[in-house]
């Protein structure tokens, strides 16, 4: 795999090997020195034009544990500031060699585009409303850990589609794995045919209790032009998950940062059916797989990671 650039152009052995490496990875956690050689003497570059806590950190921790050298790249306070467009920041950092760009960017297509004009591998991790590959493989791993297999799950996905990447990525990778996918939320968050994808649509969460899984989105402000609800508070009380909704056996996903009080109620956030810190923790283990998967073959020799799958 020479790029991730959507979960699209995997198939579900693809999944499963990532997330096999993961759980091979995820050994090391106990350890007392938590890194291996895999990609010793390779640069991985972290160029984020948007802002990002649980993504930038997991990238970079991961490639640390797989002994890479990493730079990271931030646009503000970078030349980006002054004007210089997204291919030439690409062809700048070019110049010194990096072997894997980790991109994310407010405009979708944005890493597709960047692969044409660098011989690094690209890894998608999030271009505008389109895709969050990791994330989807990731929320993929960690079900599997919690259910041991997807194959025939209901998976109800809440909240604010229209302006979700994680959605679409989720969409396709719960799919392929076997599960039945249901968006619920208002009719101006859920965008029109979206059917086409293959899932069902709700607009309350009457039958939420038929779900396995419950996957909250969060109001994704910072893409809204305009207001699609009439407030947070009217969100809330029709598509909140709360006690009052969320059964003792369902497990409850949420891709970060939660809004406690709108999306999710406080006491469901710290319930023991939420696996919101789980996903954050296969964050880390999913993108040494990740990146694993697109350098170990590559040119450069890298060593097989102690303990992962050949």
């Amino acid at each position: 795999m020479k790029h991730l650039l959507s979960v699209e152009d995997l198939g579900r052995e693809d999944i499963e090997r990532i997330c096999d490496r993961a759980a091979s990875f995820s050994e090391m956690a106990d350890r007392e020195i938590k890194k291996v050689p895999a990609l010793r003497g390779r640069t991985v570059l972290n160029l984020f034009y948007e802002a990002s806590t649980r993504t930038r950190f997991s990238f970079e921790l991961a490639a640390k544990r797989l002994s890479a050298d990493v730079v990271n790249f931030s646009a503000s306070g970078s030349s980006v500031e002054k004007g210089e467009s997204l291919k030439d920041t690409v062809l700048t950092l070019g110049a010194h060699k990096p072997d894997a760009i980790v991109i994310r960017t407010p405009w979708a297509g944005a890493a597709e585009l960047v692969s044409r004009w660098t011989p690094a591998a690209i890894v998608n991790a999030g271009d505008g409303k389109h895709e969050h590959p990791t994330q989807a493989l990731l929320d993929v791993h960690t079900l599997r850990e919690r259910l041991g297999s997807l194959d025939g799950s209901q998976v109800w996905i809440v909240g604010d589609v229209l302006h979700s990447r994680v959605a679409r990525s989720n969409i396709i990778a719960f799919q392929k794995m076997g599960a039945h996918v249901t968006l619920a939320g208002p009719p101006t968050l859920i965008p029109r045919g979206i059917e086409a994808m293959g899932c069902e649509v709700r607009y309350t969460l009457d039958d939420l209790g038929s779900a396995d899984v419950v996957y909250a989105l969060r109001m994704q402000n910072e893409r809204m032009s305009e207001s699609w609800v009439p407030s947070l508070r009217e969100y809330a009380h029709w598509y909140q998950v709360n006690g009052r909704r969320l059964g003792p056996a369902q497990v409850l996903m949420h891709p970060g940062p939660v809004n406690r009080g709108v999306e999710l109620s406080a006491e469901v956030v710290d319930s023991p059916q939420a696996v919101i810190t789980a996903q954050v923790a296969a964050g880390v283990v999913v993108r040494m797989a990740v990146l694993y998967e697109v350098l170990a073959h590559s040119e450069a020799p890298a060593r097989t990671p102690e303990g992962a799958p050949a």
